[in-house]
């Protein structure tokens, strides 16, 4: 692809439309995906310490403030308030999943992902490869995001929309005057 060929679609305006329904999915995925977690902090430091990936020094720390970083990223990508931020984030979060899901997959542990609810509540969602797979789609989706959608449907773009509608009807004092 040229670099015009290139630039030309980095710079599409139908991106900000395109990206909308995938912001609202990906954010309600990891909304759906932290409830459980910061309900149950314990139960998720459990299977955290399952995916024998992290040192024990460290897994009630990774347990206790994962699930608030993707409450945080669900909520920005749906409300299009600083999205890019959040698809960045989303977007690490899903690469630490993918390594954490294929070094567990590779050693054959046998357990669930844990992704939605603990292990013990999920018994009957093992890990495989269609989990890699899903993985790697909201990777996919979260640097459509990060990359292409530069002018995100949300607050900011409707401020920006008001303050340029209100200057051009409201007049100032000295345009008064």
């Amino acid at each position: 692809m040229s670099h015009f060929a290139w630039k030309a679609y980095r710079d599409w305006p139908g991106h900000a439309w395109l990206a909308l329904p995938i912001r609202l999915y990906l954010g309600s995925v990891f909304l759906l995906a932290c409830y459980h977690k910061v309900l149950h902090p314990d139960q998720f430091a459990l299977d955290v310490a399952t995916y024998q990936f992290l040192p024990l020094a460290l897994i009630n720390l990774f347990a206790i403030t994962l699930p608030w970083v993707e409450l945080g990223s669900g909520v920005l990508l749906v409300t299009g308030w600083k999205s890019r931020g959040a698809a960045l984030l989303v977007a690490l979060m899903m690469l630490a999943f993918i390594v954490a899901l294929a070094s567990a997959l590779h050693r054959g542990l046998d357990m669930s992902c844990g992704c939605f609810a603990s292990n013990a509540v999920a018994g009957d969602d093992p890990i495989s490869g269609m989990t890699l797979v899903r993985d790697g789609i909201w990777l996919a989706m979260a640097l459509h995001v990060l990359l292409f959608d530069r002018n995100p449907l949300g607050p900011g773009r409707f401020r920006t929309w008001l303050r340029r509608r209100r200057g051009t009807s409201l007049k100032t004092k000295e345009d008064v005057r």
